[in-house]
């Protein structure tokens, strides 16, 4: 726990700090054959909006706040308490105002108990061996816990019920039993919010995964009463003897409506953004509880309900605003917008509200990282809109103790736990709890423009075509409609690595070589596209894991419904296939489908996937070779497919999902002769996952095949007809596998095109927003809401003087087949010898021999990759406990001789710290 106190503003800048490697200061170096030149801050940025970031780096303090990875600062107004022990979910006061009880999830916790008089973190639950009071599982819904009225109990959701504790006097809680809630049919009851009826003797349960509501006897759980409500109920509150539901997943559909998947259940959805079109909460009248449930429409995405005074609150995270209902006539009578930014009309996801004694209407702005005040008297009366006040990254949840107001803040202080010297990691998440008392007006309009300015909320961040079309091509347009010289945008998107994993062994950038796993011996053709085309050393990802980072670059946005499913991803997981995870404003194909351009998708946001018999990665491998050699067809033709009607109708269907038995040479042939034959689409989306690792293979060997899979297609496209006007970004789609001494969101990226700065080394401040910024300004793409409209395209990594070398690939110098248990009948890979390709000298790559001493150690961690859901037609991205496949991604690289970076020795799975985090069953 750490404490710290603002009134207004962080520490004093420091933009002189010097750029370390390894905890000293870098000199400039050359790599290979070609000088990187450092690009300075501040050239050739027009309309720029977050380029007040320049050079610095997450975690850095300033003058405007701590720089996070989302292309914002946080500096929040008021007391801050840090809690190093993950994510808070969901959180609420006992009645008596002395204890604030948060869900958490990503730190090993379950629950934190907080003093909130002496301001401290008073008991920490869960199934860790650190933990003041351990259960068995730390997976935590959306929503909750609860406190029973008279404060002797506390309900905490889970996956299948609830954990109910007995509150101790003094606030600790004791006696955890579990009410379970049996799965129907194939849907488990992912419970949502809970309340107690006001004698205690009652607790009402939106069981969120069967779209019901039930009735608990609180003394033994037993279910006394159902009702059938809308899709996903989520929030509960109960104002007489009305039960009020949120249902984020909107009515029922009706026969014929067009509809999209939602854990089982088809809910009314656009079938271009995929995303829900309804918006409701259901009323149950206890008093008649035979009584079919009434419907109120909402906004979309309804979730927290807060209800005072006659009236109730509904916060609506995609349509950005707050329904206000009238209890006495169950009809919305206002609505209040939370859009304080006139640029953009979504993206704020307000996802709480409470309302103060003296009138004041507070509604926290999850993804502004802000407060949002109005003054408030009635339901018929429309509120005043006052201004906003900075919260830490990710606010949730809104409360009041006597005059003070109380915030949660999902991310806290962005992923800066302190877990190892050694480095950082995106799975290292804090929360943390903020207090302030409510300044008056004046102070209120002086924190806005703070707000505003942490967020890059400026003028003239979209500006459009004003008919100059025909203006001269330059290849980042000024404005969205101008012409670009770049016709031909590929996205590639890579799975999980850190920037020093990759590229920390190259001196001319900010890397710590005793972190780099994966360098040039693995991944010789990503070093040699940094050395012509550049090397961008303080770029950041934004998600912790798949399920948010391909919605970061696919959507420029984590939506609300993922955000808040981190600590229990069952219902669904890369939100490919529920209709939930998918924001009203589309996907970066459907808006370049809006802009007219058109789109070719090759694996991203794919779901399904079918293999023929014998599919297997050593088959696979030797088609690839067989396919190269010969031309012919494949012999094992895979089908992969996307719920989403719209990207169904772009995507290459014989180009696999994720699926780390399916090598990425293979993917990248299956590409070429679709290229060859097709021609490229104005925006290309790829997914080459097998730097994932996990698979057959060697984690080296794996991401030696996605580096070369890369390199041959860099290399297909430069040389053909079309690389004049091409411009391809390289991205992970989250760094969570490993560290990096900066940050755990520091990854590399790269930008390959005649249009692209050549042999620099760029240190500005970049992100995967401000990339889909880059790509929606080339191709004339609308902005899909206030992240990427914030965001500055990256016009300084282009030049207007085009360098048409092409890219040649290179050899892979560690063996595709390294660590196979039955090698392929066409034989294993022969690597080139190292060092030869590229005229450096590349680090010495591990041997697949194990030594001795550490066969069984080894032979362990065999067994646990079995049981990991790495391969196959039902894989899943990070399905693995991202502590333990680090560890083991580590230790395979190494040999099985170097513990992994801070610890003194190599652990088996279930030693390694950190094996508490929740595996994908739940966290993915």
């Amino acid at each position: 726990m750490q404490v710290t106190r603002r009134r207004r503003r962080a520490e004093k800048d420091r933009p002189d700090l010097p750029r370390r490697r390894g905890g000293r200061k870098v000199r400039l170096a050359t790599a290979g054959t070609t000088t990187l030149a450092v690009v300075a801050a501040g050239t050739g940025i027009g309309l720029a909006q977050t380029h007040q970031f320049g050079t610095y780096q997450v975690g850095q303090l300033t003058d405007q706040g701590q720089v996070i990875s989302s292309d914002q600062f946080i500096a929040p107004y008021g007391d801050r308490l840090v809690i190093n022990n993950g994510k808070i979910m969901s959180s609420s006061v006992s009645p008596d105002g002395k204890h604030l009880a948060a869900s958490l999830a990503d730190g090993g916790m379950a629950l934190a108990i907080v003093d909130v008089k002496n301001w401290s973190v008073q008991q920490l639950v869960g199934n860790n061996a650190s933990a003041n009071l351990r259960i068995s599982g730390n997976d935590v819904g959306q929503e909750g816990p609860t406190y029973s009225p008279d404060g002797a109990q506390l309900w905490l959701g889970q996956a299948d019920g609830y954990r109910k504790f007995t509150v101790n006097p003094d606030g600790t809680l004791a006696n955890p039993v579990f009410v379970a809630i049996p799965a129907d049919g194939g849907k488990r009851a992912l419970v949502g919010q809970a309340v107690f009826s006001p004698d205690g003797s009652t607790v009402y349960s939106a069981v969120n995964g069967q779209n019901r509501v039930v009735a608990l006897n609180a003394a033994t759980g037993v279910i006394q009463q159902s009702w059938a409500v809308g899709n996903a109920p989520r929030g509960l509150a109960l104002v007489g003897a009305k039960l009020y539901v949120s249902n984020e997943g909107g009515r029922p559909a009706k026969p014929g409506e067009p509809t999209i998947n939602s854990y089982g259940t088809q809910v009314p959805a656009d079938q271009s953004t995929a995303a829900t079109t309804t918006g409701t909460v259901s009323v149950i009248d206890l008093a008649n509880p035979a009584t079919a449930p009434g419907s109120i429409d909402v906004g979309l995405h309804p979730t927290a309900l807060y209800a005072k005074n006659g009236a109730l609150f509904v916060t609506n995270t995609a349509t950005n605003d707050v329904s206000v209902i009238d209890t006495r006539r169950d009809k919305v009578v206002q609505t209040i917008a939370t859009q304080p930014w006139p640029e953009a009309s979504v993206g704020y996801e307000p996802d709480a509200v409470t309302l103060t004694d003296d009138g004041h209407l507070l509604v926290t702005l999850g993804r502004a990282n802000a407060v949002a005040v109005y003054r408030y008297r009635s339901p018929l009366e429309p509120v005043g809109y006052v201004g906003l006040l900075p919260t830490d990254y990710f606010p949730s949840e809104i409360t009041t103790v006597g005059n003070e107001v109380v915030v949660s803040n999902t991310r806290g202080i962005d992923a800066r736990r302190p877990t190892s010297a050694a480095g950082h990691g995106t799975h290292d998440t804090t929360s943390s709890v903020q207090r302030f008392t409510l300044p008056d007006d004046g102070v209120i309009r002086s924190e806005t423009g703070k707000v505003f300015s942490q967020n890059g909320w400026h003028g003239g961040a979209v500006t459009l075509s004003e008919g100059k079309e025909h203006a001269r091509p330059v290849p980042v347009p000024l404005r969205l409609g101008e012409p670009s010289t770049i016709k031909h945008v590929f996205l590639i998107v890579k799975e999980n690595r850190t920037y020093d994993q990759v590229l920390g062994d190259i001196p001319a950038g900010n890397g710590d070589p005793s972190l780099a796993q994966f360098g040039q011996a693995v991944t010789p053709n990503q070093h040699a596209m940094t050395r012509q085309f550049g090397l961008y050393d303080n770029t950041y990802d934004i998600g912790t894991n798949s399920a948010e980072g391909h919605n970061w670059l696919m959507q420029a946005d984590n939506p609300e419904y993922t955000e808040s499913s981190a600590g229990e991803y069952v219902r669904s997981y890369d939100t490919e296939d529920d209709a939930l995870g998918h924001q009203r404003t589309g996907f970066l194909w459907t808006g370049a489908q809006a802009a007219g351009r058109s789109v070719r998708n090759f694996g991203e946001f794919q779901q399904f996937l079918t293999k023929p018999a014998g599919a297997s990665w050593q088959n696979l491998y030797c088609d690839t070779k067989n396919m190269e050699a010969t031309g012919q067809d494949t012999a094992y033709p895979l089908v992969s497919t996307s719920p989403i009607p719209s990207l169904n109708d772009v995507s290459v269907k014989g180009f696999p999902k994720f699926d780390t038995s399916v090598p990425d040479i293979y993917r990248a042939e299956i590409w070429k002769r679709d290229f060859e034959k097709n021609g490229p689409a104005n925006l290309n989306m790829f997914w080459l996952s097998s730097d994932h690792t996990g698979g057959p293979a060697s984690g080296a060997a794996q991401v030696a095949d996605n580096d070369l899979a890369v390199g041959k297609i860099v290399d297909t496209i430069s040389h053909s007809r079309y690389w004049q006007d091409s411009a391809i970004f390289v991205v992970e789609d989250d760094s969570q596998a490993g560290l990096d001494h900066v940050d755990g969101h520091r990854a590399p990226i790269q930008i390959i095109s005649p249009w692209a700065r050549h042999g620099v080394v760029d240190s500005r401040y970049y992100s995967q927003i401000t990339m889909i910024r880059t790509i929606e300004q080339i191709l004339g793409i609308k902005p899909m809401n206030q992240k990427d409209s914030a965001a500055t395209p990256m016009r300084s990594a282009f030049t207007q003087a085009p360098d048409l070398t092409p890219f040649t690939a290179v050899p892979n110098q560690t063996s595709l087949t390294a660590g196979l248990k039955t090698p392929p009948a066409c034989g294993l890979d022969t690597p080139a010898p190292q060092g030869t390709a590229t005229g450096a000298t590349a680090a010495a790559v591990s041997s697949d021999t194990v030594p001795a001493d550490k066969r069984q150690v080894a032979a362990q961690w065999d067994e646990w990759k079995t049981h990991q859901r790495l391969s196959g037609p039902d894989a899943v991205p990070d399905y693995a406990n991202p502590a333990q496949m680090n560890h083991f991604t580590w230790y395979e690289a190494h040999g099985w001789t170097q513990p992994y970076p801070g610890e003194d020795r190599i652990f088996a799975p279930d030693q390694v710290p950190g094996a508490y985090l929740p595996s994908s069953e739940s966290d993915g």
